[in-house]
Protein backbone atom coordinates (compact mmCIF):
# COMPACT_ATOMS: atom_id res chain seq x y z
CA UNK A 1 0.00 0.00 0.00
CA UNK A 2 2.82 2.50 -0.77
CA UNK A 3 1.65 5.43 -2.56
CA UNK A 4 2.56 7.00 -5.63
CA UNK A 5 4.55 9.87 -6.21
CA UNK A 6 1.41 11.00 -7.89
CA UNK A 7 -0.18 10.64 -4.45
CA UNK A 8 1.86 11.92 -2.25
CA UNK A 9 1.97 15.04 -5.08
CA UNK A 10 -1.71 15.20 -4.45
CA UNK A 11 -1.65 15.14 -0.93
CA UNK A 12 1.17 18.06 -0.39
CA UNK A 13 -1.12 20.04 -2.92
CA UNK A 14 -4.10 19.44 -0.78
CA UNK A 15 -2.46 20.20 2.16
CA UNK A 16 -0.85 23.23 0.96
CA UNK A 17 -4.37 24.76 0.02
CA UNK A 18 -6.39 23.83 3.19
CA UNK A 19 -3.43 25.42 4.82
CA UNK A 20 -3.80 29.05 2.97
CA UNK A 21 -7.85 28.64 2.60
CA UNK A 22 -9.57 30.00 5.64
CA UNK A 23 -7.35 33.24 4.96
CA UNK A 24 -9.98 33.70 1.98
CA UNK A 25 -12.88 32.89 3.68
CA UNK A 26 -15.19 34.68 5.66
CA UNK A 27 -16.48 33.08 9.54
CA UNK A 28 -19.61 31.51 8.12
CA UNK A 29 -17.36 29.79 4.90
CA UNK A 30 -14.58 28.87 7.77
CA UNK A 31 -17.43 26.75 9.65
CA UNK A 32 -18.92 25.29 6.47
CA UNK A 33 -14.88 23.97 5.53
CA UNK A 34 -14.38 22.78 9.43
CA UNK A 35 -17.98 20.77 9.39
CA UNK A 36 -16.48 19.55 6.19
CA UNK A 37 -13.28 18.35 8.00
CA UNK A 38 -15.58 16.39 10.60
CA UNK A 39 -17.35 14.66 7.89
CA UNK A 40 -13.94 13.61 6.46
CA UNK A 41 -12.54 12.21 9.81
CA UNK A 42 -16.16 10.12 10.36
CA UNK A 43 -16.31 8.72 6.68
CA UNK A 44 -12.54 8.00 7.08
CA UNK A 45 -13.18 5.52 9.99
CA UNK A 46 -16.30 4.22 8.02
CA UNK A 47 -14.41 3.28 5.23
CA UNK A 48 -11.80 1.58 7.87
CA UNK A 49 -14.98 -0.40 8.52
CA UNK A 50 -16.77 -1.28 5.44
CA UNK A 51 -14.45 -0.54 2.49
CA UNK A 52 -11.44 -2.55 4.09
CA UNK A 53 -13.42 -4.97 6.46
CA UNK A 54 -16.18 -5.50 4.56
CA UNK A 55 -18.73 -4.79 7.62
CA UNK A 56 -21.57 -2.64 7.11
CA UNK A 57 -22.67 0.03 9.27
CA UNK A 58 -25.46 2.03 9.52
CA UNK A 59 -24.81 3.47 13.03
CA UNK A 60 -21.87 5.70 13.21
CA UNK A 61 -24.04 8.71 14.30
CA UNK A 62 -24.18 6.79 17.66
CA UNK A 63 -20.71 6.90 17.98
CA UNK A 64 -20.76 10.55 17.14
CA UNK A 65 -23.20 11.15 19.73
CA UNK A 66 -20.65 9.18 22.19
CA UNK A 67 -17.91 11.58 21.31
CA UNK A 68 -20.00 14.95 21.34
CA UNK A 69 -21.31 14.46 24.60
CA UNK A 70 -18.25 13.25 26.05
CA UNK A 71 -16.98 16.97 24.89
CA UNK A 72 -19.73 18.82 26.38
CA UNK A 73 -19.93 17.07 29.78
CA UNK A 74 -16.02 17.43 30.20
CA UNK A 75 -15.98 20.86 28.72
CA UNK A 76 -19.22 22.01 31.20
CA UNK A 77 -18.63 19.80 34.77
CA UNK A 78 -14.65 19.98 34.84
CA UNK A 79 -13.63 22.91 31.92
CA UNK A 80 -11.58 20.10 30.20
CA UNK A 81 -9.52 21.89 27.03
CA UNK A 82 -11.50 21.08 23.95
CA UNK A 83 -8.49 19.21 22.39
CA UNK A 84 -8.07 16.55 25.64
CA UNK A 85 -11.78 16.05 25.22
CA UNK A 86 -11.02 15.06 21.63
CA UNK A 87 -9.03 12.51 22.71
CA UNK A 88 -11.02 11.36 25.31
CA UNK A 89 -13.95 10.87 23.17
CA UNK A 90 -11.36 8.93 21.13
CA UNK A 91 -10.56 6.61 23.97
CA UNK A 92 -14.48 6.11 24.67
CA UNK A 93 -15.50 5.49 21.27
CA UNK A 94 -12.98 3.06 20.93
CA UNK A 95 -14.13 1.25 24.23
CA UNK A 96 -17.44 1.45 23.18
CA UNK A 97 -16.94 0.26 19.01
CA UNK A 98 -15.01 -2.61 21.10
CA UNK A 99 -18.25 -3.72 22.95
CA UNK A 100 -20.71 -3.15 20.01
CA UNK A 101 -17.98 -4.86 17.58
CA UNK A 102 -18.27 -8.47 19.87
CA UNK A 103 -21.94 -9.08 19.38
CA UNK A 104 -21.68 -8.22 15.71
CA UNK A 105 -19.23 -10.92 15.28
CA UNK A 106 -22.22 -13.69 14.88
CA UNK A 107 -23.93 -10.94 12.61
CA UNK A 108 -23.18 -10.06 8.48
CA UNK A 109 -25.10 -8.56 5.42
CA UNK A 110 -28.43 -6.84 6.26
CA UNK A 111 -28.46 -8.28 9.78
CA UNK A 112 -25.25 -6.22 10.75
CA UNK A 113 -26.89 -3.11 9.05
CA UNK A 114 -29.89 -3.63 10.75
CA UNK A 115 -28.32 -3.73 14.37
CA UNK A 116 -26.14 -0.81 13.59
CA UNK A 117 -29.24 0.67 12.84
CA UNK A 118 -30.84 -0.20 16.43
CA UNK A 119 -27.50 1.40 17.63
CA UNK A 120 -28.55 4.64 15.67
CA UNK A 121 -31.82 5.08 16.90
CA UNK A 122 -31.49 3.93 20.74
CA UNK A 123 -27.67 5.81 21.44
CA UNK A 124 -29.81 9.72 20.56
CA UNK A 125 -32.61 8.60 22.98
CA UNK A 126 -29.80 8.13 26.33
CA UNK A 127 -29.74 11.56 27.26
CA UNK A 128 -33.61 11.77 27.14
CA UNK A 129 -33.38 8.77 30.23
CA UNK A 130 -30.43 10.91 31.98
CA UNK A 131 -31.41 14.35 31.33
CA UNK A 132 -30.29 15.39 35.07
CA UNK A 133 -26.82 14.96 33.50
CA UNK A 134 -27.13 15.32 29.84
CA UNK A 135 -29.81 17.94 29.74
CA UNK A 136 -32.56 15.76 28.13
CA UNK A 137 -34.10 17.15 24.92
CA UNK A 138 -32.03 20.69 25.83
CA UNK A 139 -29.03 19.23 25.29
CA UNK A 140 -25.45 20.17 27.30
CA UNK A 141 -24.00 23.37 26.93
CA UNK A 142 -20.15 23.33 27.04
CA UNK A 143 -18.36 26.06 28.72
CA UNK A 144 -15.92 26.79 25.98
CA UNK A 145 -16.52 28.68 22.63
CA UNK A 146 -14.21 29.22 19.95
CA UNK A 147 -13.59 31.40 17.03
CA UNK A 148 -14.24 30.36 13.23
CA UNK A 149 -10.36 30.29 12.09
CA UNK A 150 -9.48 28.07 15.59
CA UNK A 151 -12.70 25.81 14.58
CA UNK A 152 -10.92 25.70 10.91
CA UNK A 153 -7.61 24.81 12.26
CA UNK A 154 -7.75 22.52 14.75
CA UNK A 155 -10.47 20.54 12.38
CA UNK A 156 -8.26 20.45 9.91
CA UNK A 157 -5.18 19.69 11.74
CA UNK A 158 -7.32 16.50 13.12
CA UNK A 159 -8.23 15.59 10.11
CA UNK A 160 -4.49 15.58 9.08
CA UNK A 161 -3.79 13.50 12.09
CA UNK A 162 -6.43 10.83 11.39
CA UNK A 163 -5.97 10.64 7.70
CA UNK A 164 -2.10 9.59 8.79
CA UNK A 165 -3.13 7.32 11.51
CA UNK A 166 -5.90 5.46 9.36
CA UNK A 167 -2.49 5.06 6.34
CA UNK A 168 -0.21 3.40 9.12
CA UNK A 169 -2.98 1.03 10.44
CA UNK A 170 -4.22 0.13 6.69
CA UNK A 171 -0.32 -0.02 5.52
CA UNK A 172 0.47 -2.72 7.91
CA UNK A 173 -0.27 -6.17 8.77
CA UNK A 174 -3.10 -5.16 10.24
CA UNK A 175 -4.66 -3.79 7.36
CA UNK A 176 -3.73 -6.30 5.74
CA UNK A 177 -5.97 -8.39 7.99
CA UNK A 178 -8.96 -6.35 7.24
CA UNK A 179 -8.40 -6.80 3.61
CA UNK A 180 -8.36 -10.38 3.73
CA UNK A 181 -11.31 -10.50 5.76
CA UNK A 182 -13.25 -8.28 3.32
CA UNK A 183 -12.40 -10.41 0.26
CA UNK A 184 -12.99 -14.08 2.11
CA UNK A 185 -13.01 -15.15 5.74
CA UNK A 186 -12.93 -18.18 4.53
CA UNK A 187 -9.31 -17.56 3.37
CA UNK A 188 -8.37 -15.44 6.04
CA UNK A 189 -8.88 -17.87 8.62
CA UNK A 190 -6.52 -20.36 6.85
CA UNK A 191 -3.91 -17.56 6.66
CA UNK A 192 -4.01 -17.51 10.07
CA UNK A 193 -6.19 -14.11 10.74
CA UNK A 194 -7.90 -14.87 14.03
CA UNK A 195 -11.71 -13.30 12.87
CA UNK A 196 -12.92 -12.01 16.03
CA UNK A 197 -10.01 -9.80 16.85
CA UNK A 198 -9.52 -7.89 13.85
CA UNK A 199 -13.17 -7.86 13.29
CA UNK A 200 -14.00 -6.25 16.94
CA UNK A 201 -10.77 -4.17 16.36
CA UNK A 202 -11.97 -2.90 12.95
CA UNK A 203 -15.23 -2.15 14.65
CA UNK A 204 -13.09 -0.03 17.75
CA UNK A 205 -10.97 1.77 15.62
CA UNK A 206 -14.01 3.17 13.55
CA UNK A 207 -15.43 3.76 16.37
CA UNK A 208 -13.29 5.78 17.55
CA UNK A 209 -12.56 8.29 14.34
CA UNK A 210 -16.17 8.60 14.51
CA UNK A 211 -16.18 10.10 18.19
CA UNK A 212 -13.06 12.21 17.49
CA UNK A 213 -15.96 13.73 14.65
CA UNK A 214 -19.07 14.03 17.26
CA UNK A 215 -16.40 15.80 19.00
CA UNK A 216 -15.60 18.26 16.57
CA UNK A 217 -19.05 18.57 15.63
CA UNK A 218 -20.04 19.58 19.63
CA UNK A 219 -17.21 22.21 19.15
CA UNK A 220 -18.59 23.59 15.85
CA UNK A 221 -22.23 24.61 16.92
CA UNK A 222 -21.17 26.35 19.80
CA UNK A 223 -20.29 23.67 22.22
CA UNK A 224 -23.34 22.56 21.89
CA UNK A 225 -25.00 18.94 22.33
CA UNK A 226 -28.38 17.85 21.35
CA UNK A 227 -30.20 14.46 20.74
CA UNK A 228 -31.68 15.68 17.75
CA UNK A 229 -28.35 16.45 16.02
CA UNK A 230 -27.51 12.86 15.85
CA UNK A 231 -30.59 11.18 14.81
CA UNK A 232 -30.77 8.42 12.02
CA UNK A 233 -29.89 11.39 8.98
CA UNK A 234 -26.46 12.22 10.46
CA UNK A 235 -25.64 8.17 9.82
CA UNK A 236 -26.92 8.14 6.48
CA UNK A 237 -25.00 11.14 5.44
CA UNK A 238 -22.08 9.60 6.68
CA UNK A 239 -22.57 6.48 4.45
CA UNK A 240 -23.11 8.73 1.48
CA UNK A 241 -20.10 10.25 2.00
CA UNK A 242 -18.30 6.91 2.33
CA UNK A 243 -20.29 5.82 -0.99
CA UNK A 244 -19.29 8.73 -2.98
CA UNK A 245 -15.86 8.75 -1.56
CA UNK A 246 -15.17 5.22 -2.73
CA UNK A 247 -15.07 2.16 -0.66
CA UNK A 248 -11.75 0.81 0.04
CA UNK A 249 -9.41 4.11 -0.78
CA UNK A 250 -8.26 6.65 1.43
CA UNK A 251 -7.79 9.12 -1.41
CA UNK A 252 -11.34 9.69 -1.87
CA UNK A 253 -12.47 10.83 1.28
CA UNK A 254 -12.21 14.50 0.67
CA UNK A 255 -14.52 14.14 -1.86
CA UNK A 256 -16.96 12.08 0.21
CA UNK A 257 -16.71 14.87 3.06
CA UNK A 258 -17.22 17.94 0.69
CA UNK A 259 -20.49 16.47 -0.38
CA UNK A 260 -22.02 15.98 2.64
CA UNK A 261 -21.00 18.82 4.25
CA UNK A 262 -21.52 21.32 1.36
CA UNK A 263 -23.98 19.77 -0.71
CA UNK A 264 -26.91 20.43 2.15
CA UNK A 265 -26.03 24.25 1.88
CA UNK A 266 -26.05 24.56 -1.79
CA UNK A 267 -28.77 22.54 -2.28
CA UNK A 268 -31.13 25.08 0.12
CA UNK A 269 -30.37 27.89 -2.27
CA UNK A 270 -31.98 25.85 -5.68
CA UNK A 271 -35.79 26.78 -6.10
CA UNK A 272 -38.14 23.63 -6.41
CA UNK A 273 -41.28 24.86 -7.84
CA UNK A 274 -44.20 23.10 -5.99
CA UNK A 275 -42.05 21.83 -2.89
CA UNK A 276 -41.94 22.99 0.88
CA UNK A 277 -38.91 20.52 0.92
CA UNK A 278 -36.53 22.02 -1.90
CA UNK A 279 -33.16 21.36 -0.09
CA UNK A 280 -34.32 17.22 0.41
CA UNK A 281 -35.46 17.23 -2.90
CA UNK A 282 -32.43 18.84 -4.35
CA UNK A 283 -30.06 16.89 -2.04
CA UNK A 284 -31.91 13.35 -3.22
CA UNK A 285 -31.83 13.68 -6.85
CA UNK A 286 -28.16 14.79 -6.87
CA UNK A 287 -26.97 11.59 -4.66
CA UNK A 288 -29.06 9.37 -7.01
CA UNK A 289 -27.35 11.44 -10.00
CA UNK A 290 -23.78 10.91 -8.59
CA UNK A 291 -24.34 6.74 -7.63
CA UNK A 292 -25.52 6.05 -11.31
CA UNK A 293 -22.07 7.91 -12.79
CA UNK A 294 -20.04 7.17 -10.31
CA UNK A 295 -21.43 3.80 -8.82
CA UNK A 296 -17.69 2.88 -7.49
CA UNK A 297 -17.39 6.65 -6.06
CA UNK A 298 -14.55 9.38 -6.34
CA UNK A 299 -11.69 6.94 -6.22
CA UNK A 300 -13.18 4.20 -8.38
CA UNK A 301 -13.24 7.18 -11.60
CA UNK A 302 -10.06 8.08 -10.74
CA UNK A 303 -8.75 4.33 -10.87
CA UNK A 304 -10.55 3.79 -14.37
CA UNK A 305 -8.93 6.79 -15.34
CA UNK A 306 -4.92 6.08 -13.87
CA UNK A 307 -5.88 2.83 -16.18
CA UNK A 308 -6.58 4.88 -19.14
CA UNK A 309 -4.09 7.10 -19.31
CA UNK A 310 -1.74 3.78 -18.86
CA UNK A 311 -3.43 1.78 -21.83
CA UNK A 312 -2.77 4.93 -23.58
Amino acid sequence: MRPSLAALGTTAAAALVLAVLPFGLSGYHQALAAQAATFFISILGLNILTGYTGQISIGHGAFMAIGGYTTAVLSRDHHTDLVVTMAAAFALCFLCGLLVGLPALRLSGVYLALATFALAVSVPQIPLKFSNYLGGSGGVQSAKTVSHLWLYAVSWSAAAVMFAVAWLVLRGRTGRAFRAIRDSEVAATSSGVVLPVYKTLAFGISAAFAGVAGSLFVIGTNGFAQPSEFGVLLSLQILIGAAVAGLGSLWGVIVGAAFVGLLPTISSDVPVIGSSHGQDVVFGVIVIAVMLLLPTGFAGLLHRLARSRARA
